[in-house]
């Protein structure tokens, strides 16, 4: 049978109420019971009740993340950035992959709550789900709109789309395309794609954007830079807003014998660690990841503590251009 909490208490000479208290850090408790305590849960493989626990102390010390996919290298890195910083304030994370369907989000978050976590970071493109606007509820969006009412935390995508515009534009580039998601995708990435229109009108060039709907599908990205090098076959300068889209358009612009960054330059955005290892000679604009994670879960423990005052609504981070040999 499994050992109870009155047989640690027996063990250790003190009564369960002592025992519960020591493992819910009540009260002041002498440092030798402690020890005690602590050497006789040893001794039976004794393992606190946690359900138990999260009821006793109000909080379950666990956060829901819904991201679309840990394939995409953005979101896996993401992913382990928020678990490091949750794991350093004893909280764990459940993790959801809704692959940006609507439905199994919604799905995930009635489990999320039902499992009452006590705040969820939200990484999906899905806006009009209620349950995100419910009153007290600690929700936190990277780089997404789910709400009026639900803070950002996002990079500076602006700032990113005009360096990778404008270095585009320095280094000769007549002809420069964009390759972005869909545009009826409200959130703050989209401003990558303002900064480019805005630069090129600013030069007196006319921005052409190419969508990549299926945004996770790799077969979808191949599909987009065949149709630019097919109806545009003068480009000589791509600004994608990822390094998978950038990396996708490189392959098939090689396919067709250009030469990169000799007929064509190409600029990603993101610079995960995992696109730096995979492509190591692709220019891109890196995201703070770590900046991003740190200060999400710093704003939704605030509001786990019931702050839901003069928050941020939108937090934007520095971005860092990473020149490289693909521009």
């Amino acid at each position: 049978m499994k050992p109870k909490i009155k047989d640690v208490a027996k063990l250790a000479g003190v009564s369960p109420t002592t025992v519960s208290r020591v493992l819910n850090n009540r009260g002041y408790i002498g440092e030798k019971t402690k020890q005690n305590v602590y050497k006789a849960m040893n001794e039976l493989n004794y393992y606190p009740n946690e359900l138990a626990r999260s009821l006793y102390n109000k909080r379950t010390n666990v956060i829901g993340l819904i991201i679309p996919t840990t394939t995409n290298p953005f979101f896996g890195e993401l992913t382990f950035e928020i678990e490091n910083v949750c794991a350093s304030i004893n909280y764990k994370v459940l993790l959801c992959n809704s692959l940006n369907d609507i439905e199994k989000e919604e799905k995930y978050l009635d489990m999320l709550m039902r499992n009452q976590v006590d705040g969820i970071i939200v990484g999906t493109h899905n806006q009009g789900i209620l349950d995100y606007q419910k009153q007290h509820l600690a929700v936190v969006a990277i780089d997404r709109t789910l709400s009026e009412n639900i803070p950002i935390v996002s990079s500076d995508n602006y700032e990113g789309g005009k360096l990778a515009t404008e270095l585009l534009a320095s280094k000769g580039c007549k002809r420069i395309l964009h390759i972005n998601g869909p545009v009826d995708f409200a959130t703050p990435a989209m401003l990558r794609r303002r900064a480019y229109e805005d630069v090129m009108k600013k030069n007196g060039q006319n921005p052409i954007t190419y969508e990549i709907h299926e945004t996770f599908n790799q077969k979808s990205h191949h599909e987009v830079a065949k149709k630019i090098l097919d109806e545009v076959p003068d480009v000589d300068g791509v600004f994608a807003s990822n390094d998978l889209f950038a990396a996708s358009f490189i392959s098939e612009a090689k396919a067709r014998g250009k030469k990169i960054p000799q007929d064509i330059k190409v600029i990603g955005y993101d610079g995960t660690e995992t696109s730096q290892s995979l492509f190591p000679d692709l220019t891109t604009i890196q995201q703070p990841i770590r900046l991003l994670a740190e200060s999400a879960v710093e704003i939704l423990l605030k509001q786990m503590d019931g702050d839901f005052s003069d928050k941020p609504l939108q937090v934007k981070h520095p971005v860092k251009l990473l020149l490289r040999k693909t521009t």
